[in-house]
């Protein structure tokens, strides 16, 4: 389905210069504090029916004491499974969050009694591009926009009940999806239930309750940090679903200052990084230092001597964590 990706699987990596060494500056990801955590994480939560997506961003900030919290695609209320919660100054990276593929399971409830072999047809038809229309009630314009089914599975058909499971691209509506397939059929139809099971890269394997959330900031603050490193992630983990570069100690704190990279700055490429995508920027520790856009491929990369690489749209990491090796220019 959606491929993980490994930022540190070296048969991934071009190697673009050898110049490279690790430095006491930085930290890395894994030995940071828990404060430092919470003020840059990501926490995979399973969301229960019933709140709104917002409401349990304010539940979390309350929880943890932040100023910021913020979820990667909205879920309905009565919709349930992975909502990936950005805290702090990884809600920096919403951009990225938001526009991930998403995957769901869902009952889909038919007016009418329909042929099993029509039910199989027509779903199968609604693989690949469609046009939906955004529902009356919901946060955007409403006008008729494109969006990708990747896949579309028939779990299960019980009478008029079609268990399936679909893989797609960000902003789908699959309560607009069923009713698209009822009206296909000429019976109508409804979605009935529905579960995230997959939020980009992140998926049931790692959601955690609201009360597990509670137990383990409990836990903390009597003294016990186990249960709170296990369940919220370095902000690093936002960057799993695109490609990386790693970039020389001597440029980090120039991106940090908002300033383009340029093939000078690179270690090492991940492959098949296409034109205009986004990338993570990373230390050599593995620090995620922002991201922006490639303005080359891989290929094109490994083969330049000089040029700008990546256009830096956010940063993520504070000015000075690594020292100032670069001139501005006047």
């Amino acid at each position: 389905m959606f491929l993980k990706v490994n930022p540190m699987n070296k048969n991934d990596w071009i190697v673009v210069s050898r110049e490279a060494s690790i430095s006491d500056y930085g930290k890395y990801p894994g030995s940071r504090s828990v404060e430092e955590l919470i003020n840059s994480g990501i926490i995979i939560l399973d969301k229960p029916s019933g709140p709104t997506s917002h409401q349990v961003d304010a539940w979390i900030k309350e929880m943890l004491d932040l100023k910021k919290a913020s979820h990667g695609g909205t879920l309905d209320p009565r919709v349930t499974g992975v909502l990936v919660i950005a805290l702090n100054k990884a809600t920096k990276l919403m951009q990225i969050l938001l526009k991930s593929k998403k995957e769901y399971v869902g009952i889909v409830h038919l007016h009418k009694d329909v042929p099993e072999e029509d039910i199989r047809r027509v779903c199968d038809e609604f693989i690949g591009e469609i046009t939906q229309l955004p529902p009356k009630k919901s946060a955007v314009a409403r006008r008729e926009r494109q969006r990708t089914i990747y896949y579309l599975e028939i779990l299960e058909i019980d009478g008029r009940d079609i268990l399936m499971r679909v893989g797609c691209e960000a902003g789908t509506y699959i309560r607009r999806l069923a009713d698209d397939i009822g009206k296909k059929l000429g019976t109508g139809g409804h979605l009935q239930e529905l579960r995230r099971t997959k939020s980009g890269m992140f998926d049931e394997s790692e959601v955690i309750s609201l009360q597990e959330l509670s137990d383990a900031i409990d836990d903390w603050k009597k003294g016990n940090e186990d249960h709170i490193r296990n369940i919220v992630f370095p902000i690093e983990r936002a960057t799993e679903g695109i490609k990386n570069v790693v970039v020389k100690n001597s440029s980090v704190d120039a991106i940090c200052n908002g300033a383009p990279l340029s093939i000078g700055g690179v270690i090492k490429v991940q492959k098949e990084i296409k034109k205009d995508e986004w990338v993570g920027m990373l230390t050599l520790k593995g620090e995620l230092i922002g991201v922006g856009k490639a303005l080359k491929t891989s290929d094109e990369m490994s083969n330049m001597k000089k040029g700008l690489v990546v256009k830096t749209d956010t940063v993520v990491m504070e000015k000075g964590t690594y020292p100032k090796m670069w001139k501005k220019k006047q």
